[in-house]
């Protein structure tokens, strides 16, 4: 069969889904090694027996709703490519802007970050690649993630990024940061949205917080200005429909100039406040 032929049979397949054309063209990428432009350039050259079982199987897979990340073992961030796998959420393009967000409140100076909660290491890595200068330290709860993270950073030649295992600030040792940003779980348990898409294969642990959401952007807030230097900034990410609540904590706590940023799509995504 020719790339062509399969990939039309592919993208009838996964109409249903958000991107049915972009999800095939990735997995006939990871099948065959060839990136996007070959396959478009040499769309009559016929895939081998071997590689029609491997398409036929994945394509089965991601019918079934399973995530094209974790079907190729990789998600881009920030043009870093991030081995995934089921223990830690997926990169979502959003959370770049909690990226571009905190790269303009770090002093010009070689600074200290943090990023909590870090999973694959996507937030620590690009805030790393970007500022060599500064040192950043990534933290999760879960071993998995921490061994994901320092094997990202590895594989990308990040070596000013460094992670640790710890169940928010409880283990890190005393120290403080200029900026501290954070992805932490936000979705109410009850939200309907988790049992679709992709989300029904990752980590509850990383999607879910009690109090309708609230309770580990709470416990952050709360936490964060005794790691921070004075004038440092706290940046979390949260639901677009969080960010009023999320503001009324910060300015609770005493942080200063709250403000919410949106999203790629319009929607409030992150909340950020300085600490004096």
């Amino acid at each position: 069969m020719m790339i062509r032929h399969w990939l039309k049979h592919a993208v009838v397949a996964l109409c249903g889904g958000d991107s049915p054309k972009r999800d095939a063209e990735i997995l006939l990428g990871f099948v065959t090694g060839k990136s996007r432009s070959w396959l478009v350039a040499f769309d009559d050259h016929e895939l081998d027996a071997t590689q029609l079982a491997e398409l036929d199987a994945l394509l089965a897979r991601r019918l079934k709703g399973e995530p094209i990340a974790h079907l190729v073992g990789e998600r881009e961030f920030w043009s870093l490519p991030l081995r995934v796998n089921d223990a830690t959420l997926i990169p979502r393009p959003d959370t770049e802007v909690l990226v571009e967000q905190a790269l303009l409140r770090i002093p010009a100076t070689p600074s200290s970050l943090l990023d909590l909660g870090t999973g694959t290491g996507a937030i620590a890595l690009a805030l790393a690649s970007e500022r060599p200068d500064c040192q950043v330290l990534g933290c999760d709860r879960i071993p998995a993630a921490v061994a994901l993270a320092e094997e990202n950073a590895q594989r990308l030649h990040i070596s000013n990024a460094r992670f640790q295992l710890s169940h928010w600030f409880n283990d890190i040792p005393a120290q403080r940061f200029d900026v501290i940003v954070s992805n932490p779980p936000y979705i109410d348990a009850a939200d309907e949205h988790l049992q679709q898409g992709d989300v029904r294969f990752e980590p509850l642990s990383a999607l879910v917080a009690d109090e309708a959401g609230l309770a580990d952007l709470r416990l952050i807030i709360h936490r964060a200005p005794q790691w921070l230097q004075p004038g440092g900034w706290l940046l979390l990410e949260h639901g677009w429909q969080q960010d009023e609540a999320v503001r009324a904590i910060m300015t609770q706590h005493g942080y200063q100039h709250v403000s919410s940023i949106n999203d790629y799509g319009g929607n409030p995504r992150v909340t950020l406040g300085q600490f004096f």
